[in-house]
């Protein structure tokens, strides 16, 4: 039986079905579990959730001081109303990337802490219950929804250490921005969020010394890393609640049109739609973020080479629909404009794919930095224009990046 309480009547050992309001105002990055740590109960009734939902037929509520009989559990009430609706619910209005940087900056660091607690638990043994992973999927989704460019640029930038942890939620928000732009109901961009979250679970089983090897892998252990697909899989299936779909992209992400991918050499229409769609997210994020044993390919540069392999490794169409949502030009691309000055991109004008907002701040003339200018090169009345792409490196420029982040 489900009842709705006050956190301050929480117990030790109740099963906590679900906590009332955003999943960032709250110390657990699951729901759905038995309160067993008198820590945890000390957090939650600190953090100012006023009510929860638990789960009687599910609680076992231990003695309050560990000796004496079980402390009964809290008088039934009616049951709970319906949920709150989300923070920002869907169809909400885009805001711009400033507007969205400080929230989706909350909402990757929480998402970097609940993935590598999800991660650790799979390590360990245990099994994965999807339900539990459905807060942090919404909270990336609704980031998403309302400005695609600032959550997915916060997670490409990852450290080496982290890379497998963030690797999972960029995959995640790249899946849900794909979703809506293939016009994919709202149930099924978050089950294709779902599906980018844990597409990679399997690599808790290759050892962290193969995952983190700067140099090349030998045979035997490029073999063992080609086995995560599989790996996770098996693990997936041992979970609980894992839909169909997470299943299909972590055995297929690494399947390629032409048949040559892995694990099973699937080919053409062989491969479901979710699964292509994780072949590019994937294959995105993995080459435009800092790894172990390589650099990361400029965005811009990434979305070029990816482009040549259409019709062999991605599907065109979802490819395509892919540069629609990370930009022909995505956030962090240094670019020449028609006055011959050089800008970073710092947002997207979804509307205008090649004139995105854009942030002056070098002159090619006089070989000078610029007093930094904001331009958006969309707006009514603007003359000036991208003329090509630049490489950062060709320059001597290293923190591309904050010309955005200090956006927020």
């Amino acid at each position: 039986m489900l009842k709705r309480i006050t956190t301050k009547d929480l117990r030790l050992g109740m099963y906590i079905q679900s906590l009332e309001g955003s999943w960032l105002s709250h110390p657990f990055w699951k729901a759905g579990f038995v309160l067993r740590d008198a820590q945890q109960l000390d957090q939650l009734q600190r953090s100012g959730v006023a009510y929860c939902c638990v789960d009687e037929a599910k609680s076992i509520v231990l003695p309050a001081d560990g000796l004496g009989p079980a402390v009964a559990p809290p008088t039934p009430v009616a049951a709970p109303p319906e949920p709150p609706p989300p923070a920002q619910p869907s169809g909400a209005k885009r805001v711009s990337m400033a507007g969205e940087l400080a929230q989706a900056t909350r909402v990757v660091e929480r998402s970097r802490a609940a993935v590598t607690s999800m991660f650790s638990e799979v390590r360990m043994g245990q099994a994965i219950q999807a339900e539990q992973c459905q807060p942090l999927v919404q909270e990336i989704a609704d980031s998403v929804q309302r400005n695609p460019s600032a959550l997915i640029s916060l997670a490409r930038l990852k450290g080496r250490d982290d890379y497998t942890y963030m690797h999972s939620v960029a995959v995640c928000a790249l899946m849900v921005a794909l979703a809506r732009q293939l016009g994919l109901s709202e149930e099924d961009t978050r089950a294709a969020g779902m599906a980018g979250l844990l597409h990679d679970v399997g690599k808790m089983a290759i050892p962290l010394a193969i995952l983190n090897k700067p140099g090349k892998l030998t045979d035997d252990e490029f073999a063992l890393m080609r086995s995560h697909p599989q790996r996770g899989h098996d693990w997936l299936l041992e979970g609980k609640g894992v839909p169909a779909g997470a299943l299909d992209v972590c055995l297929n992400h690494h399947e390629k049109l032409d048949g040559s991918g892995y694990p099973n050499g699937l080919a053409a229409e062989a491969i479901s739609l979710l699964a292509r769609m994780g072949a590019v997210c994937d294959v995105y994020d993995a080459v435009t973020s800092l790894r172990p044993y390589k650099n990361p390919w400029d965005p811009a540069e990434a979305i070029s080479r990816m482009a040549r392999w259409q019709g062999t490794h991605f599907d065109p169409a979802v490819f395509r629909a892919f540069v629609m949502c990370v930009g022909i030009y995505p956030v962090g691309t240094l670019v020449r404009l028609q006055s011959t000055r050089l800008a970073v991109v710092v947002g997207h004008n979804p509307d205008a794919p090649t004139a995105p907002q854009v942030k002056v701040m070098y002159s090619t003339k006089s070989q000078m930095p610029l007093p930094q200018q904001l331009l958006d090169l969309a707006a009514p009345g603007c003359t000036d224009k991208i003329v090509g792409r630049e490489q950062a490196s060709d320059w001597g420029f290293t923190h591309l990046d904050d010309f955005w982040r200090d956006l927020a």
